[in-house]
């Protein structure tokens, strides 16, 4: 992307007034940023904007404001803008309403248009929840699927920590610049994301967090996947708007059924009750794919099983991993043999085969039996 042309979106985008759906509005009526500006105030004003925004083009005063933006932009490693008629723009995102003409992003690119899962939900869940969070984040990145989420704490941050877990790949959307990490205490987390997929936000570098910044970033975190997973979110939870977001643009909702008696089990309950597929697993999700899509998984997968496996025991803890490796997929182990072969109590083994069997690589049969489940 030319110098002129990058100035000439980022000072669009910050013309004071001219949010998403009018830059849109103009860039239609002229075709590109560079025509926006070349334009007659009477023109502009026929194009049905604020009086004080179509001054501001015509005197090009955010100029001055996207050079320093462009300055701050090169000052940061991989960091770059992406416009609506490039290639590396999520080709999904141009069909919601009010897509972004412009994204700032670092990282990969390329896995923007790759297929894509959004998990999200409260910043302060339930041990249960955050066992699904990992569990889906995990069990959907193995096989090829790149998980969406705000970045926030939380069900956002342990879906992201599953996916990275496995080597899979990750999607951070913002509600500040780039540059700016929030929460602080994701810090490492930005930065694993950052090395296994791609930071995106809409608002310029430097951009604090601001209450307003999160309900406009989540119509990204809702209309760039395919669908939105909700875990747990309370009856005024944003994770809530973000599934409003997904039915609105045509994406499938699924969600993730609590205990009724918890507050935060009121957004996916509810989700389900409107008719959002009630999910347990990753392959509840995957069989509502598209049937290309989904095609395309399953032979992608296939001959990374054994990788898989190997993925998903290195990320386990030594108690979890002495269990795993004593059982198998074809001959499930009966409990005492399992306790008597591992060497640890029989209150630490039921812990730990319980811990094993949230996260949904092993399975309890009658009779106290327990075998891997194949990946």
């Amino acid at each position: 992307m030319e110098l002129d042309s990058s100035l000439s979106w980022m000072a669009l985008t910050l013309t004071p007034g001219i949010a998403a759906r009018l830059s849109a509005r103009l860039l239609e009526e002229f075709g590109s940023p560079e025509e926006v500006f070349r334009a007659p105030l009477r023109r502009l004003e026929a194009c049905n904007i604020p009086a004080l925004s179509a001054q501001a083009i015509v005197k090009k005063q955010s100029f001055k404001r996207a050079e320093k933006d462009l300055s701050n932009l090169r000052k940061v490693a991989t960091a770059r803008v992406i416009n609506w008629t490039e290639p590396e723009y999520p080709q999904t995102l141009l069909q919601i309403y009010d897509p972004p003409v412009m994204l700032y992003a670092r990282g990969n690119v390329e896995i923007l248009n790759a297929p894509s899962l959004s998990i999200v939900g409260t910043r302060k869940p339930t041990m249960y929840g955050s066992q699904m969070a990992e569990r889906l984040g995990r069990d959907l990145a193995v096989r090829g699927i790149v998980i969406v989420s705000g970045l926030a704490r939380g069900i956002d941050a342990i879906a992201h920590h599953g996916a990275l877990a496995v080597g899979g790949r990750a999607v951070g959307v913002l509600g500040t610049g780039i540059d700016v990490c929030y929460p602080k205490e994701n810090k490492k987390l930005y930065e694993k994301v950052l090395e296994n997929g791609a930071i995106l936000s809409e608002f310029p570098m430097g951009t604090h967090p601001s209450p307003e910044n999160f309900p406009i970033r989540n119509r990204i975190v809702a209309g760039m996947p395919l669908g939105a997973i909700i875990v747990e979110g309370a009856q005024y939870s944003g994770s809530l708007i973000t599934a409003r977001l997904a039915m609105e643009f045509g994406r499938e909702v699924f969600g993730v059924p609590g205990n009724v008696t918890q507050p935060v089990s009121f957004a996916p309950n509810q989700l389900i009750k409107q008719g959002a597929k009630l999910v347990t697993c990753a392959e509840d999700v995957i069989e509502e794919l598209p049937t290309p899509i989904r095609a395309a998984l399953i032979q992608a997968m296939q001959p990374e099983t054994g990788q898989a496996n190997l993925l998903i025991a290195a990320a386990l803890t030594p108690s979890e991993k002495k269990l795993y490796d004593l059982l198998s997929s074809d001959e499930p182990q009966p409990i005492d043999d399992i306790v008597e072969q591992s060497g640890l109590n029989s209150s630490e083994v039921l812990a730990t085969l319980f811990d094993l069997e949230m996260k949904g690589i092993i399975r309890q049969l009658p009779g106290k039996l327990f075998s891997k489940v194949l990946l």
